[in-house]
């Protein structure tokens, strides 16, 4: 076997060693780098990057180790992609490994969101970038309904055949569904409470007490009355941390602080963010930096990326270790089982705010389109919002409000 100094791993199944491999911090920064620069289509493209550099090309990490890591991170509230791409630098090089691979994971999606944040969001720009923008947003309703239903199978197989728990599965969703669609900034304690059943629901039928602690209690869900640059903080801090499930799951919530709440930017506007979230490389939470951009500038869309992914790099350099753990531990399982199917449901409801946000007739026959493309053709998410995009430019430029 390699030893270490060569970048190769010394075990495959040292899982309790902090650092099982050194490998070198600036095959990390351009390896981790790469990834972020063409990790175009999301989560899974993003793990499937990952797999491929570190278990398949170059023998890094073994292949159940990072499936253990998947599991792991997709127990944690956050962008699981993110998580992943953190948790993977740091088993290869602890700390260091972890703050430059996860930098480097980021940095190229959110200098890209940035700038077309700034071009936009700019008044005055030309009517078929305009265009372009309200087509891509026209379709993000038809996104989020995709998003929820790729993730019905794995949660109703988690679930298990029991019909009772099944009953409960879709109570849950539709009690997600339901606050997604109505009380957007509270959606989190629906999160939490279906979590918590379940917790309790299986402690009982097991005949044993849940034991207290056995989750985090999450951030508060209300945002700070002051208005400024310690509201974006806050409002991207619990975009970070209240992520269960996926990007999409923030949406009412960052919808209502952003729009209705301190009025940094318009619904349209707002539709705009979410879809450059999707079609940049990078996770999708980068829509953050986008909000950000519409309160405060380039300075504000830092901050509030900042904060976003701050959670992501503490929860792994702090509880990395602990993952096995985590993963074993019967109420963490039962709250996922939980809150699962809530988180779906949400992603879901946060479709009706945003196709409400619609203001124009032509927006609902690309929303429809964008419906049949993901839903029915069963193609890509990027190709559908590019489409779009493409279709409100010719809009413009056909004298079309837009």
């Amino acid at each position: 076997m390699a030893s270490a100094a060569d970048g190769q791993p010394e075990s495959g199944h040292e899982h309790e060693a902090a650092l099982p491999v050194r490998v070198p911090l600036s095959a990390i920064a351009r390896e981790w780098g790469r990834i972020g620069c063409i990790g175009f289509g999301g989560p899974p493209t993003h793990i499937a990057l990952l797999r491929q550099l570190c278990v398949e090309r170059r023998g890094w990490i073994a292949a159940s180790e990072f499936e253990d890591g998947i599991a792991a991170t997709n127990l944690l509230p956050g962008p699981a992609s993110t998580q992943l791409a953190i948790y993977t630098a740091w088993r290869l090089r602890g700390i260091a490994g972890a703050l430059v691979g996860g930098f480097c994971f980021i940095v190229p999606g959110l200098v890209l969101i940035l700038a077309l944040a700034a071009l936009f969001l700019t008044a005055g720009t030309p009517a078929w970038v305009r265009g372009a923008a309200a087509g891509a947003g026209a379709a993000v309703a038809a996104v989020a309904l995709h998003a929820a239903w790729g993730l019905v199978p794995g949660s109703w197989n988690r679930v298990g055949a029991e019909r009772v728990a099944r009953i409960r599965w879709v109570a849950y969703a539709l009690a997600g569904a339901v606050a997604a669609a109505t009380v957007g900034p509270w959606l989190v304690l629906i999160l939490l409470a279906a979590g918590l059943l379940e917790v309790a629901a299986r402690a009982r039928g097991n005949g044993s007490g849940a034991r207290a602690g056995a989750w985090p209690v999450p951030l508060a869900v209300a945002a700070p009355a002051a208005g400024g640059l310690f509201s974006l903080a806050w409002v991207a801090l619990k975009v970070g941390a209240l992520s269960y499930g996926g990007g999409f799951v923030i949406i009412p919530l960052m919808q209502a602080d952003a729009v209705h709440r301190y009025h940094w930017m318009t619904d349209a506007q707002f539709l705009n963010a979410v879809a450059l979230g999707q079609i940049t490389p990078g996770p999708v939470v980068q829509t953050v930096a986008v909000v950000g951009y519409a309160a405060a500038g380039v300075g504000g869309g830092l901050l509030a990326a900042a904060a976003a992914f701050t959670p992501s790099f503490l929860f792994v350099i702090f509880g990395g270790r602990h993952f096995d753990r985590l993963r074993a531990n019967s109420n963490v399982q039962a709250f996922l089982t939980g809150a699962g199917p809530a988180v779906i449901g949400a992603i879901a409801g946060s479709a009706v705010p945003l196709a409400l946000a619609l203001t124009h007739a032509w927006q609902y026959l690309a929303l429809f389109a964008a419906g049949l493309w993901l839903l029915a053709a069963k193609r890509g998410v990027v190709s559908a919002l590019l489409a779009a995009g493409c279709a409100g430019a010719v809009a413009a430029l056909a004298g079309w409000p837009v």
